[in-house]
């Protein structure tokens, strides 16, 4: 399913356009991006929660001159599935 198939989905369970739905979707992904980014976390019971980790510094290698580089330290998100999610699809 991509995005579009999402929306469709929405607009139909929901029974509202097209558009308003697109719209719906964007607002939650906007909103989670948005919590993410100021480092909160996001719970959605029965879904999952969205939370982001911190990649410390590290040493790597460069697979095409195999000469040793800084890999610099990131901010990953990270999604852990709720047991609802877990039940429904088992």
């Amino acid at each position: 399913m991509n995005k579009q198939d999402l929306i469709s989905s929405v607009a139909d369970a929901a029974g509202v356009s097209k558009a308003d739905a697109g719209k719906a979707v964007e607002a939650v992904f906007e909103t989670i991006s948005h919590a993410l980014k100021k480092g909160d976390e996001v719970r959605l019971v029965g879904f999952g929660t969205f939370s982001v980790t911190k990649r410390k510094a590290s040493m790597g290698r460069n697979p095409r001159t195999k000469e040793p580089m800084q890999i610099k330290a990131s901010s990953q998100p990270k999604f852990k599935a709720g047991k609802g999610l877990k039940d429904a699809v088992n």
